[in-house]
């Protein structure tokens, strides 16, 4: 049976908080942002990334376009897993989030056609003609693992997910997206991997540690449901 994390505050609506509450809303998307395009080499400050998701001019950025484009389309992308978050995984969804993330950059039209590596990895992803038995093999499995918790359940589709690296470029982005879709389909509070764990997380990945990626995950989470309570019982006076 899944493990809720219960707080003394008592369980929330997580999607239903983060549609509602507009200052946590922009605070996560602000902090998902700049720590997953971080963790890619983005070199945008936190403040840099507030002033383009949010058109702050008061203050001036300094980035190259793909940065800028970086920043935007993630919070575009994670608007599209929110909007449908309580609909089953499909690969189109997979594609629409992919597609969203290289919007303006490496424009792509679905599953890769070339092969690639990952840098830092021994590992090489498989080649273009087995991605799409994989990627129906994974969703299809996601789907009918019952038997985990969510956060077993992520981590473990989080590691397949970048050892397929299905798409050209944006995997990571995609992929950590994908994981906070699942947790907050589950009504888990998501998750927002820092900059600064970079290595850590990197190294699981590499490892298919999904036993040491799901407490990394367990942890953020609940972590992440402390800073929405603390917001929600503000916004209650």
């Amino acid at each position: 049976m899944q493990e809720r994390i219960k707080l003394e505050v008592g369980a929330m609506d997580v999607v239903g908080f983060m549609r509602s509450n507009k200052e946590y809303f922009e605070d996560f998307v602000t902090r998902s942002t700049y720590h997953s395009n971080a963790i890619e080499g983005s070199t945008l400050s936190y403040a840099e990334t507030y002033a383009i998701l949010w058109n702050d001019n008061s203050l001036t950025v300094t980035a190259t376009a793909r940065e800028l484009y970086e920043a935007i389309n993630h919070k575009y992308a994670l608007g599209l897993a929110i909007e449908g978050v309580e609909d089953p995984l499909s690969e189109r969804l997979i594609k629409d989030i992919a597609i969203a993330i290289n919007k303006n950059i490496s424009e792509i039209g679905g599953y890769r056609t070339v092969s690639v590596m990952i840098r830092g990895a021994e590992y090489l992803p498989p080649k273009p003609n087995q991605i799409n038995q994989l990627m129906m093999q994974l969703v299809h499995e996601y789907s009918h693992e019952d038997d985990l918790d969510a956060f077993a359940r992520e981590a473990r589709f989080h590691v397949r997910f970048e050892r397929i690296h299905p798409f050209e470029d944006g995997n990571g982005r995609t992929g950590r997206i994908l994981v906070n879709r699942g947790l907050m389909r589950e009504d888990l509070a998501p998750v927002v991997i820092p900059f600064g764990r970079r290595a850590e997380y990197l190294a699981m990945l590499a490892e298919g540690d999904t036993d040491a990626l799901a407490q990394m995950f367990r942890e953020l989470s609940q972590l992440e449901e402390e800073r929405m309570s603390a917001l929600r019982d503000m916004a209650q006076g």
